[in-house]
């Protein structure tokens, strides 16, 4: 399956619900009022594209009617080009450290993903013929280090792990130092699902990631907060938290082929200015992709 092919299956619930409101919405009436414009307006923000990525639209199918009329007026083709236009400037690639290991450390909320999102990313670079190791370092949820062992083993990936309840920053250690030892281009480190609202479990994030930074300057390279596309707008004030107390250099959002809720993936972009690194439509190793502006826009607006 193509990569246009994957975004408009996993996006499929966004999609059908958006083209029904606004085939709905255009259809009644050739011309464009201003009750049309506000029903548009509330299509839009149903899917969770945010207050500013629907005004943007709603303005520019208003000037394009303005201007040409209603004939020809192509609301579909003037969504597509405005989402792409703001999501263009995603600087989506995984980080390359130079000449050492890469560390990259996931982050976020209880059931994102992010265990079989670290796995999905040692699977894709090694796809890309890169080495990597994964560090178990979520050592309080029941069955976390056997989950990722299984992946492990799955994709034939390293995977460093401590006993349960051990202290996850010791384990972060362990696995830096594996990792710099195998001179391993990645490691993925899967931390425990916290609440963004409590403080002393955020507290433990920084301190995993001062033992990684005091171990290899720089690290970790990468911190990418794991959202869970269903989770709609809420998703947003997690990365604001999560941001506060750990500096992200990107989101990763899960899960988005079972929500009709895909438009938060450009709403928090254009809040937080971080760009979306991957997105997760299906259960699959490969079902992870690299985030795409241009075919995440046509997935969502194609009618």
């Amino acid at each position: 399956m193509g990569l246009l092919a994957k975004f408009k299956a996993g996006l499929r619930k966004t999609h059908h619900k958006l083209v029904h409101e606004i085939q709905r919405i255009i259809t009644r009436s050739p011309k464009l009022t201003g009750e049309t414009l506000e029903e548009l307006e509330l299509a839009l923000i149903g899917a969770d594209l945010g207050m500013a990525m629907t005004t943007q639209i709603v303005q520019a199918v208003r000037h394009a009617y303005e201007t040409q009329g209603g004939a020809g007026l192509d609301v579909f083709a003037i969504a597509r080009r405005e989402v792409e236009k703001t999501l263009a400037t995603n600087r989506g690639e995984l980080r390359k450290a130079a000449h050492i290991t890469t560390v990259v450390s996931l982050v976020g909320v209880n059931g994102t993903g992010k265990t079989t999102t670290a796995a999905k990313l040692a699977h894709l670079v090694r796809q890309r013929g890169q080495t990597a190791l994964l560090a178990a370092c979520d050592t309080f949820r029941a069955a976390a280090i056997e989950q990722i062992k299984l992946w492990g083993h799955q994709l034939e990936v390293e995977v460093v792990a401590g006993a349960y309840g051990a202290d996850a920053a010791s384990v972060a250690h362990d696995a830096v130092t594996a990792a710099l030892a195998r001179k391993a281009d990645y490691l993925f480190i899967d931390t425990a699902g916290r609440l963004h609202t409590k403080h002393n479990l955020m507290q433990e994030l920084q301190k995993l990631h001062r033992v990684i930074g005091k171990q290899l300057p720089g690290a970790p390279h990468e911190v990418l907060l794991v959202l869970d596309g269903s989770t709609g707008m809420n998703a947003l004030n997690q990365a604001r938290e999560f941001n506060k107390a750990v500096p992200l250099s990107g989101l990763i959002v899960t899960k988005l082929d079972g929500t009709s809720k895909g438009g938060m993936v450009v709403a928090i972009q254009q809040e937080m200015g971080l760009p979306i690194k991957f997105i997760g439509l299906g259960e699959q190793p490969d079902d992870l992709q690299p985030f795409d502006a241009a075919q995440f826009a046509q997935a969502l607006f194609e009618e």
